[in-house]
C-alpha cells in the first residue's frame, strides 16, 4: 500500500466544516437557516480546537512527537491547520459581514453595534444595563495587589484600560460578558446589538472617578479534552467530577481578538495567557457567532417570517396512537427513521408504555446523551417507583455532556434505578433498550430498541437516525446478553443479529468486505456501501482499498472526516465518496454487504473509527425484513444518485459541491411510506 493513501484527518475535518459554510453562503438555503448554519459552523470550530487541536499541542507536550498517518510532525501539523483555521474563520466572518448580513437588513432583520443605534435605542440599552446587566458584572484590575484574573474557556471578555486622573497611571482591568444573558440583545423590534457593546458603552459606571483609555474583545478558547485514568480510580463518578473542574484550568490553544486591538494590549493578554503567534486570530468582530441561533429562531417565533425558515413539517406516526405498541411488535419489527418518523409517538411512547404496564417486569437502558427535561428518564423514574427493576448504563464521559449526566444519574439512583457505568476503560456509546414483560398467559417475552442515536427528543427532531423495534425472540437473547456484559462481568461475544465492539465488530466488518472480494473474484455479485459520519479507522480502509483493486464497487456516505483516499488508479478506481449536508444532521451508520439478490443491511452506532470499533461498546443490528432492507436500498440508491445534491470527494482531497435538482431530506419529509403495511420478518 502507498504511504500517501491516507487524507490529513485534521484537514478533513476543517474541510466538514467548510461545508456548513458553504450553506451559509448559499442564497438557495432560506436566509434564518443561513444564520444558523454560520452559528453551527462557529460552534464546530470551536469544538476542533477544545479537542482537536488541544490533542495535538498535549501529544507535543508529552514528547509524542511521532508523525500523523499523513506524514506531518504535530507541530507542522498545528502550523498547517492554523493556517485553514484561520482562513474559513475570515471567509465566515466575512459571509456574515458582506453576505448573510446585507439579506437580514432587507428583510427588516439588523444586527448592529453600538454606534448605529438611534436615541430611544440607546435609552432603552442604559435602563437594561442599570436594571439587568450591570448587578451580574465583575470587573477584575490586575495590578501588584491583583494578578491577572483566569480567563475561563470559551468566555467573552472587555480588555480594559482605564487611567486615573489624578495620578496618571494606567491600570489593564477585564471584565467578562455575562454568558447567562443573551449574546444579542433586541434593541428595538427586529434589531439587536451584541451585548458587549451595551457593556463598552457604560464602562464609565464600572469605573467610577477614572478615565476610560481604551476597550478590546477578546475570547480564549482551551483544552477542554478529559483525562481519566479508570485503571486507577475507584469512584469514576467523582473522579471525573474533579476533572471538570480542572478543565476550566485547561491551557489556551487559541485567542480570538477583535482586529482594532492594539499592540500594548494583545502583548499583555499574549504573555499572560501564554499562546503562541499561530494561535492569535484577528476578526473584525462581533466575535463568538454560535449565538447568532437566537436571531435564527425568529422566523419559528414569528409566524411572518416563516419564508426565511425551512418549512415546518409533521413527523409521521410510524405507530399510530389507538395501536397497542407491544402488539405491534409481536407482529412485525419497526423500522423508524427520525425525524421523517415521529420519536416521541415510538420510541418515547415505547419507554414511557413499558413504565406504565402493569405487566412490565423491568427495563434496560443505555443513556449516552438526552435532553434537559428528558421524559425518558422520567419515565424510567416512574418505572422504579411503580416498582419495577429499572437498570440505567449512563456514560458520564460522554464528552461535553457530563455534568448533565452526572446529574441524571444520581436523579436515577435516588428514584431506585440500578445505575452502573459500564464496563472499565470503554465508553458505553450503543443505544439499546430492552423491556422484559410478563404476557397475560404467563408467557416471559422480551422487547427490544436498537438505534443509531441517542435517546433525546430534542436532538430526535434535528438528526437523521434509524431505530428497530422488535420482539424477535433472537434479538431479545442478544440484547440480555449484552446488558449482562455491560453491568457485570462478562465476556460473551457470541450474538446472534448483533455485531457488538470491541469483540465482535470489527472482524465482522472485515470478514464481510473479504466476502465481497472473494464474490467478486469469483464473478459473482458484490457491493460495499457504508453511510457513516467519519472514516478513518486504517485497517478498515484499508480493506476497502483491496476490496476496489479486487474490482468491487464501493460507495461511500460520509458526513464529516474521511481519510480514504477515492479514485486512485491502482488503489481505490472504485471507490465513490459523498457527503450529504442539509436540514438534518445525517447522523445513522448504515452499512450494506452483497451486490446479489439478498444483500445485508446492517444499522447501529459505530463510525468506522479506531475508538469506535477498540475502545468503546457500540451495537449493529442486522435489518432482516423485506420492505425495510428496501427502504434502505432506495435511501442508499438516492444518496448516491448524481442528480442528488451532495458533495463529492476528489483523489486530490478536496471535496466538490455538485448542484443536483434532488435534496434527498426534501424528498423524504414529503413521503407518506408503508408504515401501515404489515412486514414480515
Amino acid at each position: 500500500m502507498p504511504p500517501d493513501r491516507f487524507l490529513n484527518r485534521e484537514e478533513s475535518w476543517l474541510q466538514f466544516n467548510e461545508r456548513v459554510l458553504e450553506l451559509a453562503e448559499d442564497p438557495r438555503t432560506p436566509l434564518l437557516e443561513r444564520v444558523r448554519f454560520l452559528a453551527i459552523f462557529a460552534s464546530n470550530l470551536d469544538e476542533f480546537f477544545r479537542v482537536r487541536v488541544a490533542g495535538l499541542k498535549r501529544r507535543m507536550a508529552t514528547g509524542l512527537l511521532l508523525r500523523t498517518k499523513s506524514g506531518l510532525k504535530p507541530r507542522e501539523e498545528l502550523a498547517r491547520i492554523a493556517g485553514i483555521a484561520d482562513g474559513l474563520a475570515r471567509r465566515h466572518d466575512a459571509c456574515f459581514h458582506k453576505l448573510v448580513g446585507p439579506d437580514l437588513a432587507a428583510e427588516g432583520i439588523e444586527i448592529v453595534r453600538w454606534d448605529d443605534l438611534g436615541r430611544d435605542e440607546r435609552t432603552a440599552m442604559r435602563k437594561l444595563f442599570r436594571e439587568r446587566i450591570r448587578p451580574v458584572l465583575t470587573p477584575l484590575a490586575v495590578d501588584p495587589a491583583h494578578p491577572f484574573p483566569y480567563i475561563s474557556g470559551l468566555s467573552l471578555n472587555l480588555a480594559v484600560t482605564v487611567r486615573n486622573p489624578a495620578t496618571g497611571n494606567t491600570v489593564f482591568a477585564r471584565v467578562k460578558v455575562p454568558s447567562q444573558l443573551p449574546r444579542f440583545v433586541t434593541a428595538s423590534q427586529d434589531r439587536f446589538v451584541p451585548l458587549e457593546d451595551v457593556i463598552a458603552a457604560h464602562l464609565g459606571q464600572l469605573f467610577k472617578g477614572m478615565e476610560v483609555v481604551q476597550h478590546h474583545v477578546f475570547r480564549v478558547t482551551r483544552n477542554e479534552d478529559l483525562d481519566v485514568d479508570e485503571d486507577v480510580t475507584e469512584n469514576l463518578m467523582q473522579a471525573l467530577e474533579r476533572e471538570l473542574l480542572r478543565r476550566r484550568f485547561g491551557p489556551p490553544v487559541r485567542l480570538e481578538v477583535e482586529e482594532t486591538i492594539t499592540d500594548e494590549v494583545l502583548e499583555l493578554l499574549v504573555e499572560e495567557l501564554g499562546v503562541a503567534e499561530h494561535e492569535i486570530y484577528r476578526l473584525p468582530g462581533p466575535l463568538d457567532l454560535s449565538g447568532l441561533h437566537a436571531i435564527a429562531d425568529i422566523g419559528p417565533a414569528q409566524n411572518n417570517r416563516g419564508e426565511l425558515s425551512y418549512r415546518p413539517f409533521v413527523p409521521a406516526e410510524a405507530v399510530h396512537a389507538d395501536d397497542d405498541i407491544f402488539a405491534l411488535m409481536r407482529e412485525r419489527d419497526i423500522l423508524l427513521h427520525h425525524p421523517y418518523d415521529s420519536f416521541s409517538t415510538s420510541v418515547q411512547r415505547f419507554i414511557e408504555q413499558a413504565a406504565a404496564d402493569p405487566y412490565v417486569l423491568a427495563i434496560k437502558q443505555t443513556l449516552y446523551r438526552t435532553s434537559g427535561d428528558s421524559p425518558i428518564v422520567d419515565a424510567l423514574i416512574d418505572a422504579a417507583e411503580a416498582g419495577k427493576q429499572v437498570v440505567v448504563v449512563v456514560e458520564i464521559k460522554a464528552r461535553f455532556d457530563e455534568h448533565a449526566n452526572i446529574s441524571w444519574a444520581r436523579k436515577l439512583e435516588r428514584a431506585g434505578c440500578h445505575v452502573v457505568y459500564g464496563v472499565l476503560g470503554l465508553k458505553t456509546h450503543c443505544k439499546l433498550a430492552l423491556v422484559v414483560r410478563q404476557e397475560p398467559s404467563g408467557e416471559l417475552r422480551r422487547y427490544c430498541h436498537i438505534g443509531t442515536g441517542n435517546y433525546n427528543p430534542k436532538t430526535a427532531r434535528m438528526y437523521e437516525d434509524f431505530g428497530l423495534l422488535t420482539a424477535d425472540p433472537l434479538m431479545g437473547e442478544d440484547v440480555t446478553d449484552l446488558f449482562i456484559h455491560l453491568t457485570g462481568y462478562s465476556n460473551h461475544s457470541a450474538y446472534r443479529r448483533l455485531l457488538v465492539a470491541p469483540h465482535s465488530m470489527r472482524q465482522g466488518l472485515l470478514g464481510r468486505i473479504e466476502r465481497e472480494i472473494a464474490h467478486q473474484k469469483a464473478g459473482r455479485a458484490a457491493r460495499i456501501r457504508i453511510k457513516t459520519n467519519s472514516l478513518v479507522d486504517e485497517p478498515i480502509i484499508d480493506a476497502l482499498y483491496r476490496a476496489s483493486q479486487a474490482g468491487v464497487p464501493i460507495d461511500l456516505w460520509v458526513r464529516g472526516i474521511c481519510t480514504l483516499r477515492p479514485g486512485v488508479p491502482g488503489l481505490s478506481e472504485t471507490i465513490r465518496v459523498r457527503s450529504v449536508l442539509g436540514r438534518f444532521l445525517e447522523h445513522s451508520r448504515v452499512f450494506e454487504f452483497g451486490g446479489g439478490r439478498r444483500p445485508e443491511y446492517w444499522i447501529g452506532s459505530a463510525d468506522l473509527m479506531r475508538r469506535n470499533l477498540d475502545r468503546r461498546v457500540e451495537a449493529l443490528v442486522k435489518v432482516t425484513g423485506t420492505q425495510h432492507r428496501s427502504y434502505i436500498a432506495d435511501l442508499l440508491d438516492r444518496a448516491f444518485s448524481d442528480g442528488t445534491d451532495s458533495w463529492w470527494l476528489n483523489a486530490d482531497g478536496r471535496w466538490q459541491r455538485h448542484r443536483g435538482e434532488n435534496d434527498l431530506q426534501h424528498y423524504l419529509i414529503g413521503t407518506r411510506r408503508w408504515r401501515t403495511v404489515e412486514d414480515g420478518k
